[in-house]
């Protein structure tokens, strides 16, 4: 770890230089781009390509887009001011409206529990054919044996959720294969912006969910102190190395968006069973059935992994936002064994993991404006970032980001 941060410094001094520079930086996105590849994104992404084909490519590109720019506004704020989101919001703004704030982030943190959680659930449930609330409790298992690897240092617990993401690619790599979608098609609904009918929804849902508020506040946290940079012109660098690490992690994350979409084109859409995308159960059936080769089993590993990697870093973010807004932290263990019981008591009751799963990600809207909002406001003032300020075409882009993905959010919960 030592040898990390001395290659880390001489990046910083420009002793190291192309590939070799960038790789003790490459790390923050990739674990907050596990955000933008969770459950919810799976159902979303599933459902679309059932019903709509390749057609909402370029919604998925979109998303995806938007949410680099709001990645790599959090990572600045944290490298320019050496704090977390909800750390500068605790020293700039009224003691009223950060109590607010921590209120409707620790209610988001609980919704995203319950999605991860019980992705995590269904996907052994799925793989192994366990009853859901014995899939529950071994997926609370093997969360706790994750996020035990930080005992080690946090570059472990880092290089462990990295690794999971590895998992979820190399799984919809082998989905690729199986379900051989034509590449013409899928850059044509990449390239060719269209919205079917009915398609409106489900397009907003892709967006809508895409922007995680937990991660815009872990983001923040993950890069703050991590290399020491007490000179203007070592952040600036820094934060070329962090916008590398964006790019290459939100990039991977858009990829297996769209593979999820490709898959689900191919195998469902052009087979005419729009309504398996629905019912990520019918999914695994489909897979099975349709594209042969186990393919209904490695999608359901990767939907247990990127259940398990998305609720250790939802955990994460609940850390960061209680000791950001109120300076107040508890074991690590105590909130993951505390946020997973509302998942195991609604599978136990037998409510649909699926519905469970499009219900979290709707009430995940309402947290999109108390995180995106600040963090534009802050970005974009030179007395909190100093030479790391926003140009006036960032803030122009970040504004209207957060007014598109406010909005629709908007629309959904109203049609929700």
């Amino acid at each position: 770890m030592a040898s990390t941060a001395i290659a880390a410094q001489q990046a910083l001094s420009g002793q190291r230089r192309g590939l070799r520079a960038v790789t003790p930086f490459l790390g923050p996105a990739f674990i907050a781009c596990v955000a933008y590849v969770d459950p919810g994104n799976f159902a979303t992404n599933m459902a679309g390509g059932a019903q709509f084909g390749y057609a909402l490519g370029w919604v998925v590109l979109g998303a995806n887009l938007m949410a680099m720019l709001v990645q790599t506004l959090s990572a600045k704020l944290g490298i320019a001011t050496g704090l977390s989101l909800p750390e500068v919001c605790r020293e700039r703004l009224d003691r009223r409206v950060v109590v607010l704030l921590w209120l409707q982030a620790e209610a988001v943190a609980m919704a995203t529990d319950l999605a991860e959680f019980t992705g995590a659930a269904l996907g052994l449930n799925l793989v192994f054919g366990l009853p859901l609330w014995i899939s529950a409790l071994l997926a609370g298992l093997a969360t706790f044996a994750v996020l035990a690897m930080e005992v080690g240092g946090f570059r472990r617990l880092e290089a462990a959720i990295t690794a999971l993401v590895g998992v979820v690619v190399l799984a919809f790599c082998l989905e690729l294969l199986y379900a051989r979608p034509p590449a013409a098609a899928v850059a044509g609904g990449v390239l060719t912006p269209r919205l079917p009918g009915g398609a409106a929804l489900l397009a907003v849902s892709i967006v809508g969910a895409t922007v995680m508020p937990h991660v815009i506040y872990l983001h923040s946290a993950l890069v703050r102190g991590r290399v020491p940079s007490d000179c203007d012109d070592a952040r600036r660098r820094l934060f070329r190395f962090e916008i590398v690490d964006v790019l290459c992690a939100m990039g991977l994350a858009g990829l297996i968006n769209l593979a999820m979409l490709a898959t689900a084109a191919a195998v469902f859409f052009t087979r005419g069973d729009p309504g398996a995308g629905e019912d990520l159960g019918r999914v695994v059936t489909g897979l099975n059935a349709y594209a042969g080769g186990h393919s209904g089993t490695v999608f359901g590993v990767a939907l247990l992994v990127s259940g398990v990697a998305s609720s250790c870093v939802g955990t994460m973010s609940g850390q960061v936002v209680m000791e950001g807004f109120l300076r107040r932290r508890i074991p690590v263990f105590l909130r993951r064994a505390v946020t997973m019981l509302p998942a195991i008591v609604v599978l136990a009751l037998g409510f649909s993991p699926t519905r469970a799963l499009v219900l979290s990600q709707v009430f995940l809207s309402f947290g999109i404006p108390f995180a995106l909002i600040p963090l534009v406001a802050f970005t974009a003032r030179r007395r909190v970032m100093g030479p790391l300020v926003n140009r006036f075409a960032t803030t122009a882009a970040a504004v209207a980001v957060t007014a598109v993905i406010v909005s629709l959010n908007v629309y959904l919960l109203a049609t929700a």
